[in-house]
């Protein structure tokens, strides 16, 4: 988009620099000693204008698209997290669930009485 309106305004200088050299070859123009070296010179500006502005436009351009990698990026980056934390969340209340509480308690007492059994004897 920034890259087509450079695009159309450098060829707009280098159509206005033609005809002002045009202009000024055809004897249309001022009272300048050389006309045509100075359409020359306009010509030459314009031309290194517009060589600029396209240049700008491209570099623009390149970062506009680095700019939407990033944020892609980004993106990508937000959605692994979310989903890491939904497996920890998921893996944190099967863990809580399958705690066998009661069976180590039971299995705690069992040990106590049978060393207790063993120490009265």
């Amino acid at each position: 988009m920034i890259h087509e309106f450079i695009t159309r305004h450098s060829k707009v200088a280098r159509v206005a620099g033609a005809a002002l050299a045009l202009s000024l070859l055809a004897g249309c123009a001022s009272n300048k000693p050389d006309p045509a070296q100075e359409a020359m010179n306009a010509a030459s500006r314009a031309d290194q204008a517009a060589s600029r502005a396209d240049a700008a436009a491209s570099q623009a351009q390149q970062a506009a698209a680095q700019a939407q990698a990033a944020a892609s990026r980004v993106e990508q980056a937000a959605n692994d997290a979310r989903a890491a934390a939904e497996r920890a969340e998921a893996i944190a209340e099967k863990t809580s669930a399958s705690m066998p509480r009661r069976r180590a308690m039971s299995h705690h007492r069992r040990h106590r009485r049978a060393h207790k059994a063993k120490s009265s004897s």
